[in-house]
């Protein structure tokens, strides 16, 4: 038994698991808990809102693999948490949401900013606990074992204030296991009569690898090129595992389920078998049609059973590679012609539908990434624009491109970039978002303003909420509450005191672009484009 009280023993838990940051809005009842963080070394960072706080907490987790941490109060600031924490749990990013409450002694009757907790965030986490004197420190390592048990995701906790101020009768922090440590152990699983993973892979003579995120989690990249390299078999990744498989490798075959999906698909519908390296269907938007067979290869079972796989070999993923690969005995499956020419088709859709002598989405991405250091790390926001970005942003390694594919919420990729751009100060920082994500979340930048980060925020301007106003034109109806009013962007950028700048040509851009040295504040680029590309990609 110790003389600290609960919100001590909650800040000391929260540094051995290694949190740093805390982003949130505070209350009353939270007032103890970010006084201990503080005297803790926990920068405790105040976002405009709640729910951005959470966009934060996920970013930051997504961009390091570690935990983050996101508060708000009680009432309404555990209610306007809720979309961020769902998007952490769908996004399977590890993230602590811990919300004040009214005492407890109250709380079953009291109904004033009550609600309960328990209920609201059940559905929306793995785990909604409470924390209290009595068992303290064993709730919280519960609750961050869970968080970032795989696969990873959310976890809440309800703080009452008469908890967090009141002795921790159960107060020994202990570390609990946080990282991935490999392990040689390899299971095989097989339904009656299937075969096992290297018959099935023996047998196939076009296979193809989709990888995604648990791969990433594994830090399993160099593992699956050598698995990839020996099979001769191309690889397509998940939107959020971008960079697991080095986009400038010939064995890559693009990321499904965003722009230039249907030449993506045609290409997998020639496989005869999917060989699934820590493909996670929370990212499958649409439903799984694919007739060849899959050899499910993962950290987990495969529960969802989106697919079905009569063989699953589970473990470290790494490690199921690595000995896969020293059991393969055949010839590569593909010739370098056939990836070639799907590689081709690829890049001819991904630039379909351009208008000449306009400023084009793919135009906007081709241009920055081609203006920043190979390290950038870029966010992207949920819209059409995401959809090109997740094609065509080339990336080499794992974490550097985040976006929500689980949730696919909106109002994640400025938040996230803001998060990046504090948690690795040397690397530059571009948010690429939609005119829609920003007036949702542009407020954060005074934020980031005042903390001198120099990340770059580039505004796909169309004036719509293009995803849906496409599917309204498909169906003939009129754009109904899908156009956005006019903004001037630049002159909000002052506001905010950040740089801002409009453009509207490539040439324009790339002006911009070739003078971003020693930034000490955001820079807004309003990027006016002609969204008709959009209408050929989807």
């Amino acid at each position: 038994m110790t003389d600290e009280n609960c919100a001590e023993v909650l800040a000391r838990s929260l540094v051995t698991a290694g949190v740093t940051t805390m982003f949130g809005y505070p209350g009353d009842p939270t007032i103890e808990l970010m006084e201990q963080a503080r005297r803790q070394g926990i920068d405790v960072v105040l976002a405009r809102r709640e729910g951005t706080a959470a966009f934060m907490a996920e970013g930051q987790a997504a961009l390091t693999g570690s935990l983050g941490v996101a508060f708000s109060t009680l009432g309404p600031g555990s209610t306007a948490l809720v979309n961020g924490v769902a998007a952490a749990q769908l996004d399977r990013v590890p993230m602590l949401a811990l919300s004040g409450q009214i005492e407890s002694g109250s709380e079953q009757f009291f109904t004033h900013q009550v609600v309960d907790h328990k209920l609201l965030f059940s559905p929306i986490t793995k785990w909604s606990g409470r924390l209290e004197p009595r068992s303290a420190a064993t709730v919280i390592r519960k609750a961050i074992r869970t968080a970032t048990a795989e696969r990873p995701g959310a976890v809440h906790l309800t703080c009452p204030n008469d908890s967090l101020t009141a002795t921790a009768l159960d107060g020994e922090v202990l570390a609990v296991p946080l990282g991935r440590e490999r392990q040689a152990t390899v299971v095989v699983e097989r339904a009656a009569g299937a075969a096992g993973p290297l018959e099935l892979l023996g047998g196939a003579r076009r296979p193809i690898v989709l990888a995604g995120i648990s791969a990433a989690r594994a830090e399993a990249s160099a593992s699956l090129v050598a698995f990839a390299e020996a099979l001769g078999a191309p690889v397509v990744v998940a939107p959020m595992a971008k960079g697991v498989f080095p986009e400038s490798h010939p064995l890559f075959a693009g990321v499904s389920d965003v722009a230039c999906n249907k030449v993506v698909k045609e290409f997998m519908d020639g496989a005869d078998l999917i060989v699934a390296v820590g493909f996670d269907p929370v990212e499958l938007v649409k439903p799984w049609t694919f007739k060849a067979p899959v050899l499910h290869l993962d950290s987990t079972p495969n529960t969802d059973q989106i697919y079905a796989a009569p063989c699953e070999v589970t473990g470290d993923i790494a490690a199921v590679l690595d000995w896969l690969t020293a059991g393969w005995r055949g010839e590569p499956r593909w010739s370098d012609g056939e990836e070639a020419a799907h590689r081709e088709r690829l890049r001819a859709a991904y630039y379909a539908g351009r208008t000449s002598g306009r400023l084009n989405p793919s135009d906007v991405v081709d241009l920055v990434q081609s203006a920043l250091p190979a390290d950038t790390v870029v966010t992207t926001d949920v819209g059409s624009h995401k959809f090109l970005v997740a094609q065509g942003w080339r990336t080499e390694r794992p974490r550097s491109v985040l976006m929500s594919n689980g949730l696919s919420a909106m109002g994640f990729g400025l938040p996230a970039a803001i998060a990046a751009a504090m948690t690795v100060p040397g690397h530059q920082v571009v948010a690429m978002i939609g005119d829609g994500g920003f007036a949702m979340t542009a407020t954060e930048l005074r934020l980031a303003a005042r903390l001198g980060l120099g990340l770059v925020c580039v505004v796909f301007t169309d004036g719509s909420l293009n995803r849906i106003e496409l599917k309204q034109m498909a169906i003939g109806y009129p754009s109904t509450a899908t156009q956005l009013e006019e903004m001037d962007l630049v002159a909000l950028a002052g506001g905010l005191a950040c740089d801002g700048v409009r453009v509207d040509s490539e040439g324009d851009l790339e002006k911009v672009l070739g003078d971003l040295g020693g930034l000490t504040r955001p820079l807004i680029i309003e990027a006016q484009i002609d969204p008709a590309q959009y209408l050929a990609q989807f």
